[in-house]
């Protein structure tokens, strides 16, 4: 048999196919999608979910000169294979090629890198009034779904996009479900509308001043080809509201449409993920130390903006902490700021996410946080060099973004002791508002009790005393420290000072003054970038005397689809580079 997506290299290839060969190709795609993402991982459900009605676009559109801008990007795995990028997906040899998201480095068919959510409405405005000025009359289209209509940012382009007065078509993917469930009354109307197949009196779309229209079967090329050649060349703005499924054409991920939102490595025929995660992680350690804490007290409630699996909180955990858990959806914004009244009344809240999302929230902790000195816990995930590694989800802003705010704490546990630990001390405390950056990649558990009281702030833990060379290993480069201590230990026979710096927040000003007694050297380690991070710090408390001091972490860059390892070996992260910066200053 020939298949028809081997014919396919641009869209304009989709305009020769009749309806019957349009579907054909959609089982394709399909196909290739289910098989490549079993074996690289990636976005799963999302992608299955918006084959027809990619197909159907690009049918209808003439892209690249009608836009198109895919809300997260995470869905746009057909749209690479209807333009151009089809090998990336069905040759094993190049799938690591293309990027999980829209790159225009990577074709004139893609206009952003987009990995964060709610932008797509707000970026197609602009390309729809630069256009309007420059009195151009090509379409702009947005595909927002999967929940990113909660975040802030999609509602400010909703309530914008009537003021142009022209071209500009919303396809609003709605697979009733964000990565877990939706919630607030945004979804209810969206619900509203898909039961009365479009015609409930309270439409959220028309209410903003918005052309409407319904298409009850998002799945259905033929429905959906016409539905866009109504709108195509539209004088205003409108919006294409489709309800499609989830995980489409895998029954294993229409059932779990949660779990299979992003997959890792699995095997067709079962769904089992081939790699399974061995031991503890703190996802799960978090959500079971929470719920121990609400059971005890009433006023301890978790946070999440749409990724409960963040905080480790399963379906069956949800369950568990009833009201005690809020999910606001895909507004980090919001959480923050909810997490501060809730602080300002009394209660424990504890926000979680991972580092990339956290630059979401920057307002939000500086003037409804900070400012207010509201006891707010802020929990941060995927801090590390080992955590997502696209350009737009990497991890190792935080420090430098946060550590900066006036009157925030923030920490960098170095084990599973010392996070359980700082997360008890920061829930219990109301002076300050807490950040704990959560250790990666793995867990390390020493057993070990911790008595250090936090409330004494800047207060480094030295954990070797020597002399000459002082380490001072932030959080997960703690291990990094230990072995550069052996290290100098069996070179020079004479042991380093070891320091676990705890705050990343602050100077342990006296006990740097006391280093200048015995130490020609410190060293500084960070997962983290250095500008406005935490060894510039130490660096500057020295800048008057004549100790020397290195910083070691990552320089200012935007990183994408990296190795963690030549990363490291790039920034003379590893031991022996280490050493042989120490050797080359001290000769």
């Amino acid at each position: 048999m020939t298949y028809i997506l081997n014919h396919i290299n641009e869209p304009q290839d989709l305009k020769k196919l009749n309806g019957e060969q349009l579907n054909r190709l959609a089982s394709e795609i399909r196909e290739a999608l289910i098989k490549r993402v079993s074996i690289t991982g990636g976005h799963f459900g999302p992608n299955l979910g918006i084959i027809e009605a990619t197909i159907a676009l690009h049918y209808v559109f003439n892209s690249p000169i009608d836009k198109m801008v895919y809300d997260v990007s995470h869905q746009c795995y057909c749209h690479k294979m209807l333009t151009g990028r089809k090998e990336g997906f069905l040759d094993e040899s190049q799938f690591n090629q293309f990027s999980g998201f829209t790159n225009p480095d990577e074709s004139a068919h893609d206009y952003f890198k987009i990995g964060h959510t709610s932008t797509s409405i707000s970026l197609a405005c602009g390309l729809a009034k630069a256009r309007d000025l420059k009195g151009d009359k090509e379409n702009i289209i947005a595909v927002i779904g999967d929940g990113s209509l909660s975040g802030g940012e999609a509602l400010e382009g909703l309530d914008y996009a009537l003021e142009l007065q022209s071209n500009l078509i919303i396809v609003v993917n709605d697979n009733d479900i964000s990565i877990a469930e939706n919630h607030g009354g945004l979804y209810q109307n969206l619900k509203a509308l898909r039961d009365s197949n479009g015609t409930y009196e309270c439409n959220l779309f028309k209410a903003m001043g918005l052309d409407y229209v319904f298409v009850k079967d998002g799945n259905d090329i033929e429905a959906l080809v016409k539905a866009f050649q109504s709108v195509k060349d539209s004088t205003k703005p409108v919006v294409v509201h489709i309800c499609t499924q989830k995980g489409k054409g895998y029954s294993i991920a229409e059932q779990n449409k949660e779990g299979w939102h992003y997959c890792a490595p699995f095997d067709i025929e079962t769904g089992k993920p081939i790699a399974a995660h061995a031991g503890e992680n703190y996802s799960s350690i978090t959500a079971d130390y929470l719920l121990e804490k609400m059971k005890a007290d009433p006023t301890v409630i978790a946070i999440t903006s749409a990724g409960p699996g963040i905080m480790g909180f399963s379906k069956e955990k949800r369950k568990l902490a009833g009201g005690q858990l809020i999910d606001v959806g895909i507004a980090e914004e919001h959480a923050i700021g909810m997490a501060s009244g809730i602080a300002t009344n009394g209660g424990k809240p504890v926000y979680g996410t991972y580092s990339t999302f956290l630059q979401r929230t920057y307002d939000q902790i500086s003037q409804d946080v900070c400012i207010n000195k509201s006891p707010v816990t802020i929990l941060v995930y995927g801090a590390s060099i080992y955590a997502m590694r696209d350009i737009t989800h990497v991890g190792i802003y935080d420090i430098a973004m946060i550590s900066n705010i006036p009157d925030l704490v923030y920490l960098a546990p170095t084990t599973k002791e010392e996070y359980l630990a700082m997360v008890d001390w920061s829930i219990e405390q109301n002076e300050y508002p807490v950040a704990i950056r959560v250790p990666a990649p793995n867990v390390i558990s020493t057993g070990e009790k911790v008595e250090i009281d936090f409330g004494k702030l800047n207060a480094y833990q030295v954990k070797q005393k020597g002399s000459k060379v002082a380490i001072l290993a932030l959080g997960s480069f703690y291990t990094l420290g230990e072995e550069v201590a052996e290290k100098i230990t069996s070179l020079t026979g004479e042991k380093p000072t070891l320091i676990n710096p705890i705050y990343v927040t602050g100077v342990d000003e006296k006990l740097m003054e006391s280093l200048k007694k015995d130490h020609d050297l410190i060293i500084t380690l960070e997962d983290g970038i250095l500008d406005g991070g935490f060894g510039e710090k130490i660096t500057r408390f020295y800048g008057p005397s004549d100790m020397k001091v290195l910083n070691y972490g990552y320089k200012k860059t935007f990183l994408d689809r990296y190795n963690p390892e030549e990363v490291l070996e790039e920034n003379r992260l590893t031991v022996e580079q280490i050493i042989e910066d120490i050797e080359r200053l001290i000769k």
